[in-house]
């Protein structure tokens, strides 16, 4: 047996006890040992997932991906994706995700679950974060419009006062406040129309068989879809429909393309869908 294969299975061993620093030492050396093995950097993100060592995480994933076939290694970017995720780089996460997606489902990975479910969190984390751009930037508007229109009023009001006494400043002032209304008004109702209170999400994104949000969704031969994930997970253990409990394999399935792209054009609207 070789150095790096001991030290990768006694770094195997800490891992399994919890003692992830020590499994991330063990995996370090036996790096040094075979610097050109996937599996050891991979291991080591793993690890170091465990240790929240994100920017590290990155390394070792980006190292397996310049070795040859490290593009087609489907930890490399599915931990990829955590480790972008936790730096709040939410774009980085969904390729990278969405390449892991790509990857278990040509290879009918059994890690399939998990990377959809890395996939619905980043899409929701960026659905966070451009909400967030969005919601500032419109309350910047509205603050930015309401300054204005103060300012002119205090103006309005001043030259009011000067050539009319108080009581044409009065009535300035009611006219100030009436379109500072409406102002408001007029950004609340943009603000409705934007979707905002809207929290339900329709049957058809729905999968029959995790209750979850759809990504990816596939067709058995009665027209029915489900997620990629799920159905062939279902698969794995009853190689059945899982409606009419007909055979059914995963060859049989194909791809939902129209159901998909509704699911993806809701979910970019609708991005709180992804924790359904």
């Amino acid at each position: 047996m070789s150095r790096a294969l001991q030290l990768k299975e006694e770094g195997n061993r800490h891992f399994q006890k919890g003692d992830y620093a020590g499994a991330e030492s063990l995996y370090s050396q036996a790096i040094i040992e075979d610097p050109k093995n996937a599996a050891l950097y991979t291991n080591r993100a793993m690890a170091r997932l465990k240790l929240s060592l994100w920017d590290s995480v990155i390394t070792d994933c980006q190292s397996v991906l310049t070795l040859p076939s490290g593009g087609t290694n489907i930890k490399a970017h599915y931990y990829l994706c955590q480790a972008q995720l936790a730096l709040d780089d939410a774009d980085g996460a969904l390729a990278s995700g969405l390449r892991a997606h790509e990857l278990c489902a040509a290879t009918n990975d059994k890690s399939l679950a998990a990377v959809t479910t890395a996939v619905l969190k980043a899409k929701k984390a960026r659905w966070d974060q451009r909400e967030k751009m969005r919601t500032r930037g419109e309350q910047e508007a509205e603050r930015a419009v309401l300054r204005l229109l103060r300012a002119e009023a205090e103006a309005d009001m001043a030259a009011a006062l000067a050539y009319g006494g108080e009581s044409e400043r009065q009535v300035v002032e009611e006219e100030a406040r009436a379109r500072e209304a409406r102002v408001v008004e007029a950004f609340e109702r943009s603000r409705k129309l934007a979707g905002e209170g809207r929290r339900e999400v329709p049957d058809w994104a729905i999968d029959d068989i995790s209750f979850g949000f759809m990504v990816d969704p596939v067709m058995t031969k009665t027209g029915k879809s489900y997620e990629r994930a799920s159905i062939m997970e279902h698969l794995r253990r009853h190689p059945s429909d899982p409606l009419t409990r007909e055979p059914l394999a995963a060859a049989d399935l194909r791809p939902n393309m129209a159901l998909r792209q509704a699911c993806e054009e809701f979910l970019f609207e609708n991005g709180w869908a992804a924790d359904w």
